[in-house]
């Protein structure tokens, strides 16, 4: 049994009567955990929810609103929304306790920006504003997701999980958004996908025996499951009994 943590959402959320807030994260991440073989575990952002990692075979940490820009040495831009400071503490602890154990790690859209801030990069806080020609097909209509085409970088970790020909990059269409993306990138960070205007659209890490990567976008939307099928077999290989060493595995590790 693969367990996957995944980072939820402190949002206020209504059913029926009730409108309270909620611990919540969209359906798309945990069914493309367990259409991968792993049982998804939602962590919410409360104090303490790291001794949670001690338990977990994997670390998604997922999409949602604003990082606070004080933590990456910014004003907030008038366009900055949803910022949560208290899940912004308990995603960089997860994030620094998984890696210290050797736990995968996959960030996705707030996650990829949680992982890079964490490495001393910066945010460009809204794109329309400061991206190249082409900058606003990152975000579709207000709460719908849009397509974009990405390049990946050949010969990346990232290019071997998606199975591309090792000889050339390759354009994939993916789904998207997101306002705000990477600015200055993290140390010990290297870019693996770009859109078409330059924005950073997937970063993993340069030392390869670091089981981390992250995309812009939002595979769980999507219909492509190799980046969770990846997750769930760098995290059986740590199982005991597994055929190799019980450490932690590069994602793109063949099965």
């Amino acid at each position: 049994m693969i367990l996957v943590g995944i980072s939820s959402y402190g949002e206020e959320a209504q059913w029926g009567p009730w409108r309270l807030p909620c611990a919540l994260l969209p359906l798309g991440y945990a069914e493309q955990v367990a259409a991968a073989g792993g049982v998804p575990v939602l962590l919410p952002p409360v104090p303490g929810v790291t001794a949670a990692v001690e338990r977990l075979d994997a670390l998604i940490l997922s999409g949602g609103g604003d990082l606070d820009p004080a933590g990456y040495g910014a004003a907030a831009h008038p366009k900055t929304t949803r910022v949560q400071p208290g899940r912004d503490r308990a995603e960089l602890d997860l994030l620094a306790t998984a890696l210290a154990a050797g736990v995968p790690v996959l960030g996705i859209c707030r996650g990829l920006q949680i992982i890079n801030t964490a490495r001393g990069g910066t945010l460009e806080q809204h794109l329309p504003d400061g991206g190249g020609p082409g900058a606003c097909e990152h975000s579709a209509a207000p709460g719908t997701f849009g397509t974009h085409p990405v390049r990946v970088a050949p010969g990346s970790r990232l290019a071997r999980l998606l199975e591309l020909a090792p000889d050339g990059g390759q354009w994939l269409d993916v789904p998207t958004a997101h306002h705000q993306a990477i600015g200055r990138l993290g140390d010990g960070l290297v870019a693996s996908a770009w859109a078409a205007d330059g924005t950073i659209e997937a970063v993993e890490s340069a030392d390869r025996d670091e089981p981390l990567i992250a995309v812009q976008w939002h595979p769980e939307q999507g219909t492509d499951p190799r980046l969770f099928r990846a997750l769930i077999k760098a995290a059986r290989r740590r199982l005991p009994g597994s055929a190799k060493p019980v450490r932690a595995e590069p994602l793109d590790s063949p099965a």
